[in-house]
C-alpha cells in the first residue's frame, strides 16, 4: 500500500504562486508515475501533471508554463510548483499515485483558491 498526504493548499490572489507537496510512504517500490488532479466545483476530475518513474513529465494544456510538477527522491516528496494562478485554477488538488499490482492511491487532497 502507498499512502499520500498534500500540504500546500491556501488563498492566493491571481497572479500570485503556490508549491504543494505530496509525501509519499509505504510500498514505494511499487509507484511507476506521480500525478496532481483537480476537481474545480461542478467539474469532474482532471489531471493536472505528471511525472514518471523516469522523470518525464505531462501538464494539461491549461496549466503548460505556469505549473511544475518534480520530486525529490530522498525526500519522498512530489511537488507541484503554481505560477500565474488564475481564479479557474480554484479546485481541490489531489496527488495520485499509479503502479504495479494495480496500485492506484489518492490522497486526501488541498485546496486551492484563487481569488481577489
Amino acid at each position: 500500500q502507498v499512502q499520500l498526504v498534500e500540504s500546500g493548499g491556501g488563498l492566493v490572489q491571481p497572479g500570485g504562486s503556490l508549491r504543494l507537496s505530496c509525501v509519499v510512504s509505504g510500498s514505494i517500490f511499487s509507484i511507476k508515475t506521480m500525478g496532481w488532479y483537480r476537481r474545480a466545483p461542478g467539474d469532474q476530475r482532471e489531471l493536472v501533471a505528471s511525472i514518471s518513474s523516469g522523470g518525464s513529465t505531462n501538464y494539461a494544456d491549461s496549466v503548460k508554463g505556469r505549473f511544475t510538477i518534480s520530486r525529490d527522491n530522498a525526500k519522498n516528496t512530489v511537488y507541484l510548483q503554481m505560477n500565474s494562478l488564475r481564479p479557474e485554477d480554484t479546485a481541490v488538488y489531489y496527488c495520485n499515485a499509479k503502479g504495479i499490482f494495480g496500485l492506484d492511491a489518492w490522497g486526501q487532497g488541498t485546496l486551492v483558491t484563487v481569488s481577489s
